[in-house]
């Protein structure tokens, strides 16, 4: 690896468009126990917060074309791959994990990143058959509202990705069965 450094490190939290948050927290390094930076301590008021601020996103978000979300998850993923060396320093100084496994693991975490960014152009919808003659269930695929995502630390990498990505890509699937309307035959 030819970074010795670690330059990505952020001792705050991107909320709304900002950095933000009094970094209080250590985050050490598992091998020698030295801080590697602090980090804020987000507790209730601050959490609201960040779910209001992705809400108000949303209506714009949700707004661009399906290409314009897809080059824009395909940028995360060349930001990935291009600093893949230092990300896999960061993690096995947080994480403990050996160099070769953490790099192993972000090159992977990529990978789902480039995969929904594909997928992003490919937002189709479908149309199921039902059991019911004059039912059919419709799945759209768009952004419909905020995201938490809860993941497993020993791949923090690969887990966030997963969940985040197709989120952002706006390719997680949402189906509705429209019900029937009341007044017909099967609603007596």
């Amino acid at each position: 690896m030819d970074k010795p450094t670690i330059s990505l490190i952020r001792n705050q939290c991107y909320v709304d468009g900002r950095w933000i948050g009094e970094p209080t927290l250590p985050v050490t390094n598992k091998a020698t126990g030295d801080t590697i930076a602090k980090v804020p301590s987000f507790g209730e008021a601050e959490t609201r917060s960040a779910i209001a601020a992705a809400h108000d996103a949303l209506p714009g978000w949700s707004k661009l074309l399906a290409k314009e979300r897809s080059r824009i998850v395909r940028r995360w993923f060349d930001l990935m791959v291009e600093h893949a060396d230092e990300l896999a320093l960061l993690l096995t100084s947080e994480q403990g994990k050996p160099l070769a496994e953490a790099k192993g693991e972000i090159l992977y975490a990529a990978g789902f990143v480039e995969f929904f960014a594909e997928e992003a152009k490919r937002v189709y919808g479908e149309t199921i058959p039902t059991f019911k003659a004059d039912a059919r269930i419709v799945c759209i695929k768009q952004p419909v509202g905020v995201v938490a995502a809860i993941t497993p630390w020993n791949f923090p990498a690969a887990m966030i990705t997963r969940k985040v990505a197709p989120a952002l890509a706006g390719v997680a699937r949402w189906c509705a069965s429209r019900p029937p309307r009341p007044r017909s035959p099967r609603w007596r």
